[in-house]
């Protein structure tokens, strides 16, 4: 287990872990088991299909270690859903435990990577308003302020799911990589790609960089 892929929670806080993560830590692990349990999927399926070890998935449900996002990401893309997702509220028999349709900024979850310092706060209300009633909404945004120097790298697996993605720099500059195209994104500019390929971000400059991140989850095209 190398200490940059997951780390012990009662291990003393760095300076990439502070007091806006520490309130989720038993949230994902339930969120997780939550997920995992709603698809009836055993720790061995998941560790199969997230290429996460199943002593690595025990140890985050049971709120014993805390992952990084690139641990957390693989383990999204093996319950087929998004990162986001995992810092949503828990889940009772595959449903969330609140309808919330209004996400007060001061309700609005936040998390720092353990590995990287990027800090990302979910923006978004899970529950969307609709005339026949509640759903889940589609759409999630996501606020991160991405440390200068940074690099997170993303072994992005294909889901069951189409994902997309739109990456908007608010302020400051990121190189995003998706497959093998390297893109670099000044204040302002926006990219939009689908979440079927690897994808790395990196700050190259000397300050920290603010950039929105729009997901949308739509049905998987049909298999040709």
């Amino acid at each position: 287990m190398q200490d940059d892929t997951i780390r012990r929670a009662n291990e003393p806080a760095g300076p990439a872990r502070e007091d806006e993560s520490s309130g989720l830590s038993a949230r994902i692990a339930q969120r997780i088991h939550g997920l995992r349990t709603a698809q009836r999927m055993s720790l061995e399926a998941l560790a199969t299909r997230s290429g996460v070890s199943r002593s690595m998935i025990s140890l985050i449900e049971r709120n014993e270690a805390s992952p990084t996002a690139v641990v957390l990401e693989k383990i999204a893309t093996g319950l087929n859903v998004v990162l986001a997702a995992l810092f949503d509220a828990p889940t009772v028999n595959g449903q969330a435990d609140h309808t919330a349709t209004l996400a007060r900024r001061a309700d609005q979850a936040r998390w720092r990577d353990p590995n990287s310092g990027y800090l990302r706060r979910n923006v978004s209300p899970e529950m969307a308003s609709t005339s026949s009633g509640l759903m889940q909404s589609p759409i999630q945004i996501v606020d991160v302020a991405f440390p200068a120097g940074a690099r997170v790298a993303y072994e992005t697996a294909a889901r069951d799911v189409a994902v997309h993605q739109q990456v908007w720099v608010l302020d400051g500059a990121m190189q995003i990589t998706v497959g093998d195209e390297t893109h670099q994104l000044d204040s302002g500019d926006c990219l939009a790609f689908a979440l079927d390929r690897p994808v790395a971000f990196h700050n190259p400059t000397a300050d920290t960089t603010r950039y929105a991140v729009v997901i949308a989850t739509l049905p998987a095209p049909p298999r040709r």
